[in-house]
């Protein structure tokens, strides 16, 4: 990633927290702490290269430990400091630890203590998700906080296109389909003009 020493140490900073709260209130597999650097934090920002030059808002969908919108906002705090970023997450102890590292780097993200099915639609010009829910599940919640003309970056695993074949037949959009930096068997997906097809 090419990122200042600053940067860089905010994202340290992060994984040291990652770490510290884990334990406690379960922000990722166990499992993948060893591997935080990697598994979490390059797979997250391989998604900010894809944020559209013009976009000026981002929501993430289930943030949950903050993957991939802390990170995002990390990146954005240096590259893209108009982007305005909101982190939508239900469990509260989770909006807890993603509020006290945007607080202690000055992100300034904006952390929602909310269900993304019931809160207000935050009609954002990029919506992100990782690891959420299935893309047939997932494409409501999306279109409920998606402005018109926005883009929708989704990190998915190797069962994507089961995912995207059965959201074709009560979705219609148009899909890119990004190699994963991370995984040869996961991907990132670009979904833009989203719409459901209408029932007869």
């Amino acid at each position: 990633m090419d990122v200042s020493r600053e940067t860089l140490h905010a994202l340290e900073f992060y994984t040291d927290l990652l770490k510290k709260w884990n334990p406690k209130i379960n922000l990722v597999a166990a499992g993948t702490l060893n591997e935080a650097w990697t598994r979490h934090i390059e797979d997250s920002a391989q998604v900010f290269k894809l944020i559209p030059d013009g976009a000026r808002s981002l929501v993430d969908l289930g943030s949950g430990g903050g993957f991939p919108g802390l990170v995002l906002a990390i990146l954005a705090n240096e590259h893209m400091p108009g982007l305005k970023i909101s982190l939508l997450e239900s469990d509260a102890r989770k909006c807890a630890f993603l509020t006290t590292v945007s607080g202690a780097l000055g992100l300034g993200a904006n952390v929602l203590n909310q269900r993304i099915e019931s809160a207000a639609p935050v009609e954002s010009d990029v919506v992100t998700a990782r690891a959420l829910a299935p893309l047939p599940r997932l494409l409501p919640l999306i279109q409920r906080h998606l402005s018109r003309g926005g883009v929708a970056l989704l990190l998915k695993g190797a069962n994507y296109q089961e995912e995207v074949d059965e959201a074709l037949a009560s979705w219609a959009f148009d899909l890119q389909k990004i190699q994963s930096a991370t995984s040869d068997q996961s991907v990132v997906l670009r979904i833009s003009n989203l719409r459901p097809i209408s029932q007869r």
